[in-house]
């Protein structure tokens, strides 16, 4: 997003055409001593880091060009798929490096402040916030489940999975040949629907049981409509708050889940560790 109510600082004015991009924000000490340790590349190579620091907090930026941040050329970047997948790269490696140096409130990729000054403002409106963040993330990780689904194998085992076309067929098992032709072809009817139904309560029951396993906080992710992967269809896609000296719990659970599921078509993809982005306004515990 791009702010857009500059005030004018001479300390914090960014170069005339250029604007501040946000990478994340921590606390002031903590992350003085990461700099200058083999930084990565910001957003924009030719460009420089800026640490703005504000009531014992700081934050990551570099200066950017607004005739690419500015709010309506950035939009119109955003259409070039090239420019920002390299950009989102930049930024992620940059949040990265940070995030597994120090506890952060990572920023979402195309946060940009005209004016030094209002990053400040920003984070002293909202200093008790990031504090409160900055602490429920310490020593933890991000670690992301992909639930993917074979449909066929789904299909052939959505007979026993489904406690509904169980019994329907069982019944159809010990009717007379007519009722059972009849029974047989109503549950077939049933197949996708009660699969679809078996996915919800698979991606339900793999999330309960990782997040009672060693998780602080879950959250659920958006899953595009008939999004696919070489895996399979996408059946969920869960995101997992972890202490870092919690994982190897983490992944054990894991690893049973994915055997446990992958006789109805199910294969759980363990991806991370990421910053921690889906719990830095919240998450579910």
């Amino acid at each position: 997003m791009t702010e857009s109510k500059p005030k004018k600082s001479p300390r914090t004015s960014a170069d005339q055409g250029r604007a501040y991009y946000l990478y994340c924000i921590g606390e002031q000490e903590a992350l003085a001593s990461v700099y200058g340790k083999e930084m990565p590349p910001p957003i924009e190579p030719d460009t420089r880091f800026v640490k703005i620091d504000a009531t014992g907090l700081s934050a990551v930026t570099s200066l950017v060009p607004l005739a690419d941040y500015g709010e309506d050329a950035l939009q119109s970047r955003m259409t070039d798929a090239t420019w920002v997948a390299v950009r989102a790269m930049r930024h992620e490696k940059v949040v990265e490096h940070f995030a597994s140096r120090a506890s952060v409130v990572p920023l979402r990729f195309g946060t940009i402040y005209l004016e030094g000054e209002n990053v400040e403002l920003m984070m002293d409106e909202r200093r008790d916030e990031l504090l409160a963040i900055i602490e429920r993330l310490r020593g933890r990780e991000e670690w992301g489940i992909n639930v993917y689904s074979d449909r066929a194998k789904l299909m052939e085992a959505i007979v026993s999975l489904s406690p509904r076309l169980s019994e329907l067929s069982e019944q159809a098992a010990r009717v007379s040949p007519g009722q059972s032709y009849l029974m047989r072809k109503k549950i077939d009817s049933l197949r996708e629907a009660e699969a679809r139904a078996e996915t919800r309560r698979a991606a339900v029951a793999i999330e309960r049981e990782l997040l009672n396993g060693a998780a602080d906080a879950s959250a659920r992710l958006r899953v595009l409509k008939d999004e696919a992967a070489e895996q399979g269809e996408v059946a969920a896609r869960l995101a997992f708050l972890v202490e870092r000296e919690r994982f190897n719990e983490f992944r054990a659970v894991a690893e049973r889940l994915a055997r446990e599921y992958e006789g109805a078509g199910f294969k759980l993809e363990l991806t991370g560790p990421w910053p921690a982005y889906n719990f830095a306004a919240g998450g579910r515990e």
